[in-house]
């Protein structure tokens, strides 16, 4: 599957808020939105944008799909997915987006930024159930493991990280075992943990025109 490109300061211009692409940069007098917080381009710091209701679902969904770094056609399948089910469709798009295996690796705070977490499962650093799987969008399950090899353990890389994992707070519906870069999904992330930087009522209102 294709992966999205664009410059990521880039995208958070665009959007106008962080999107916390590019990790502990984003905290920084560097992040590229605090020293020029106005959209990209010739036109960006005169441009007076006024949106109208289909603008704004559209930001939305394209706001969702740089934070989790996914073309369109993968964006659809998901909502696809979700709306399949009986409930809350907007809830279901975000625990089938946040129960993705970089987006695990990213919430355990196994990498940086969530492209990443992505390098690591491509690259079969990554562990489920004591499998090696490299597909970043592979859907993890409440009681799956999730760990790092023995080999990259070994890596200076990961050393270096142990200082920091120590310090990182996963989300409630995962369990890291810093010392031995181990992680557990205890279960399907819900209530505060599937509030967002974007609103996932309006991707549904987009894609239910």
């Amino acid at each position: 599957m294709p992966r999205k490109t664009s410059p990521k300061c880039k995208q958070c211009r665009r959007e106008g808020q962080k999107l916390n692409l590019k990790g502990e940069r984003c905290l920084t007098a560097k992040c590229a939105i605090s020293r020029r917080p106005f959209p990209p381009g010739q036109h960006g710091p005169t441009a007076r944008v006024r949106l109208t209701p289909y603008g704004t679902q559209l930001r939305e969904k394209q706001k969702a799909k740089n934070v989790y770094g996914m073309r369109e056609r993968q964006f659809q399948l998901y909502f696809a997915k979700a709306s399949r089910q009986v409930g809350n469709t907007a809830e279901f798009l975000v625990q089938l987006l946040e129960m993705r295996l970089d987006n695990v690796v990213y919430r355990l705070g196994f990498g940086k930024t969530r492209s990443l977490a992505r390098q690591l499962v491509s690259h079969g650093h990554i562990l489920v159930n004591g499998r090696k799987v490299n597909i970043p969008s592979f859907q993890v399950k409440a009681g799956d493991v999730v760990t790092i090899s023995e080999p990259t353990k070994k890596s200076k890389v990961i050393e270096q990280e142990l200082t920091r994992l120590e310090k990182h707070e996963a989300p409630q519906w995962l369990h890291l075992e810093a010392k031995t870069l181990t992680g557990k999904v205890l279960s399907k992330p819900a209530g505060a943990d599937l509030k967002q930087n974007f609103d996932p009522r309006l991707i549904v209102e987009f894609y239910s025109r």
